[in-house]
């Protein structure tokens, strides 16, 4: 009885998993609209898209450890009824200044629920075959969610006004509400110790700076500024490490860091999602701006990505069970490699299939990491910093997916330039400008530029493939997780709903 009370309870878990993820990428269909309708400018419609996911990865570190401290439950239920209320506000928003808050404040209560979910689960499966089952279902979520969000926006647009796009998260946290009590124990520990807040300003400070630099190096031309950011986030850093250090109950421990394993794991989560992110980046604009299509249908033959991690997810514990965790993590990351090799390729009449067919087998090799290094993660350290061990992963994934977008931003745009010959900055500089020149020229510069963009393309996944062989080795080279969880920890508090 009690597994089957904890199978439903991970059933209301998913529920936040799937939300937080497709309110992450659901926006990107339904922008043009909502800016067009609240008068938005550039530079707010940029605000209103970042503004989540900044404070999503500002926080998460805070909230993962505050959990810890306050009890798991206790702050997914907090986050989970504060997310439905600012999804209506969001929803009716009747200004880009009032949607750009409601966004930031979306983010505030996001933190609360990813680490809270995870580190939930960790506690909820002691069993480790279970907890690796309960954690591949929860990492399936969260990808599924990923790729389905462009889809469902695109279906709602197409029948409602662009609020509906927030209001879908409304029902399900009400079902969170309802059953969470119910379906859900309280984890929290005994050594609570008091919030630093000098340590939450300066990680919130610090993550924020670095991660608004890293994406601004992806859209201004002179890099002072963005690279100024940079600076000044690693030295808050370097200051937040230094009180946490000195603190006896840190906001976040750093200790956790000496286990090899999951340094090496969350190493690989964080490359992993640098070269995720900065293909994905690249396919998406190939689909839309090289082979024309729409942002909906672009939206739809991207599917593939999200939904290969997906069954990549669901398949590793069944390779868990026949091989050990890391053979089963780096042989997938192998099969990512090749899926990216797949990139270098495309061109042509064919370009369509493999590019569906690269993005679908690189991500399917992704699964085993997002699914068994999730687990490992959180299962070497003790239950009561299941919460901080969470935080660190979902850092790692946030900054991965910067990166991403930066880094091999750059490298495609010096490589498109390079092609170019400094007659075009980007794709969408050359598209628009085609338009205001005579037919035969104007098709000579879009041909130019789409070869051009196209020779980015094959630059990313020759990367994406190094970086992906390369992670693979370091897997294998990893000294496996030997540490077993006690059946009963004093200073864990667990009580019943």
């Amino acid at each position: 009885m009690r597994v089957n009370r904890a199978w439903l309870g991970l059933g209301v878990l998913v529920l936040p998993t799937l939300l937080v993820a497709m309110d992450a990428t659901a926006l990107l269909l339904a922008l043009p609209q909502l800016s067009a309708e609240l008068g938005a400018t550039n530079v707010q419609q940029l605000w209103i898209s970042d503004s989540y996911g900044f404070m999503v990865a500002g926080l998460v570190i805070t909230m993962g450890t505050l959990g810890d401290r306050i009890g798991r439950r206790r702050l997914l239920m907090i986050g989970g009824a504060a997310f439905a209320v600012l999804s209506v506000v969001a929803a009716f928003a009747a200004s880009p200044l009032m949607l750009i808050v409601a966004r930031a404040l979306l983010g505030v209560a996001g933190a609360t629920l990813m680490p809270s979910t995870l580190a939930l689960i960790t506690n909820m499966f002691r069993d480790e075959r279970q907890r690796g089952q309960a954690i591949a279902i929860w990492a399936t979520c969260q990808f599924t969610g990923g790729a389905l969000g462009p889809v469902l926006a695109g279906f709602l647009l197409q029948h409602f006004w662009w609020g509906s796009v927030f209001l879908v998260a409304v029902p399900a946290m009400a079902l969170l509400l309802l059953a969470g009590p119910l379906l859900l124990p309280e984890f929290r520990s005994d050594r609570v110790g008091r919030l630093d807040l000098a340590s939450v300003g300066l990680s919130l400070v610090s993550v924020l700076l670095m991660v608004y630099g890293i994406k601004q190096l992806t859209v201004q031309s002179v890099p002072v500024v963005p690279a100024l950011t940079l600076v000044v986030g690693a030295i808050v850093a370097l200051l937040f490490v230094r009180r946490q250090l000195r603190l006896e109950t840190p906001l976040l421990d750093l200790r956790l860091f000496r286990n090899r394993p999951f340094t090496a794991v969350l190493v690989a989560l964080v490359l992993a999602g640098v070269a995720m992110a900065g293909t994905g980046l690249l396919v998406t604009q190939y689909l839309q701006s090289v082979l024309g299509f729409s942002p909906v249908a672009s939206a739809v033959l991207f599917a593939p990505m999200g939904l290969g991690v997906a069954v990549g997810t669901m398949a590793a514990p069944a390779l868990a069970r026949r091989m050990k965790q890391t053979t089963a993590i780096a042989g997938g990351l192998a099969g990512s490699a090749l899926g990216s090799l797949l990139l270098v390729g495309v061109d042509g009449a064919s370009a369509l299939p493999l590019v569906m067919t690269g993005i679908a087998v690189l991500a399917l090799g992704t699964g085993p990491l997002f699914a068994l290094g999730t687990g490992l993660v959180v299962g070497s350290v003790p239950p009561e910093r299941a919460g901080s061990a969470a935080s660190m992963s979902e850092t790692g994934n946030y900054f991965g997916g910067s990166l991403g977008f930066a880094l091999l931003g750059v490298v495609a745009a010096v490589v498109y330039r390079s092609r170019m010959d400094g007659t075009s900055d980007s794709l969408a500089g050359a598209v628009a400008a085609s338009r205001h020149l005579p037919a035969g020229p104007g098709a000579e510069l879009l041909h130019a530029a789409r070869e051009a963009f196209t020779a980015g393309l094959h630059v990313t996944g020759v990367v994406a493939a190094v970086i992906f062989a390369g992670l693979a080795v370091l897997i294998l080279t990893m000294r496996p997780a030997t540490r077993t969880v006690p059946a009963a920890i004093p200073d864990l508090k667990a009580t019943g709903s």
